[in-house]
């Protein structure tokens, strides 16, 4: 049994429930059981090694990177848009500001702090930072996930990562948020083919949209709406997800650039270095 866990977040649960739903297979006849937790407690869960595979936030992965190898599947990208920066409208933030974030080890949080070196963080979970902002609790927050798509009229976006974002990595690329990583313990053979039966289940998901979008609200599996949850899926769970191309790849490296020079990191990172050598699986029967 292969544990894998992820988040409960409209574009995961799209991710995964082709193999939930029986649409796909494992090569070698492994089983999944699946666990949906907020991304943070997953990043927390995966420096302790508690999981086969996880979700994770690209930002935290050179922490993890000697018990988990990068899976090049199940990933989320922001090209445009991604996590923003909100207020309560008409007021201004000063240098100190208090601010919510929904994690330390989340991506959009690593950029934050690089931006921000002044401000005041508080950690709460993504779904309760529009409320501390509204409430005053906290004078701004920075909301992720769904919570992008639909908040108060009384909250206006300060700032988009996005575009933080575009300004350290001083080149257009795809904002790197989430993606999947297995733990280097799993034999290279069962490894291989889990990856393959993700990626599978991605590629099948994409190209079954309709279908596996009606079965996900008529099973109350997901917190949005039909048209919420088929705009997230453009942004987040695409035909993009199924695989990484040259350009993420160039992207995720220059996020664990920006995150080494930084002072984040104490030694550099890179993607090749992380995946898994599945050309193992030819030369293995040749």
């Amino acid at each position: 049994m292969i544990h894998l866990a992820h988040s409960p977040d409209a574009d995961d649960i799209f991710m995964y429930y082709a193999i939930a739903f029986g649409w796909v297979d494992s090569a070698l006849g492994l089983r999944f059981h699946n666990e949906a937790l907020d991304i943070e407690t997953l990043n927390c869960a995966a420096i302790k090694g508690k999981y086969d595979v996880s979700a994770i936030s690209f930002g935290m992965y050179p922490m993890i990177v000697d018990s988990y190898a990068l899976l090049r599947t199940g990933v989320s990208f922001g090209n445009g848009y991604g996590p923003k920066l909100i207020k309560r409208q008409g007021e201004n933030l000063k240098r100190h500001f208090k601010v919510a974030l929904s994690g330390a080890h989340t991506t959009n949080a690593m950029l934050f702090r690089i931006a921000y070196p002044n401000a005041k963080i508080v950690y709460k979970n993504f779904l309760d930072i529009e409320s501390a902002v509204l409430s005053g609790e906290v004078d701004a927050g920075v909301l992720i996930h769904e919570s992008i798509l639909n908040f108060s009229d009384k909250l206006e976006v300060e700032r988009e990562i996005w575009d933080i974002w575009c300004e350290l990595a001083k080149e257009y690329l795809p904002l790197p948020l989430g993606g999947m990583a297995l733990r280097r313990s799993i034999p290279l053979h069962r490894a291989i083919d889990i990856e393959s039966t993700l990626t599978k289940a991605v590629q099948i998901a994409t190209q079954n949209k309709s279908l596996l979008s009606s079965m996900l609200l008529s099973r109350n599996l997901i917190r949005v709406n039909a048209s919420e949850l088929d705009t997230y899926l453009n942004l987040y769970a695409n035909a993009e997800s199924i695989t990484l191309s040259e350009l993420q790849i160039r992207a995720i490296d220059r996020l664990f650039a920006l995150l080494h020079e930084a002072g984040i990191y104490p030694k550099p990172t890179s993607c090749q270095d992380s995946f898994i050598p599945t050309e193992y699986a030819s030369l293995r029967y040749s």
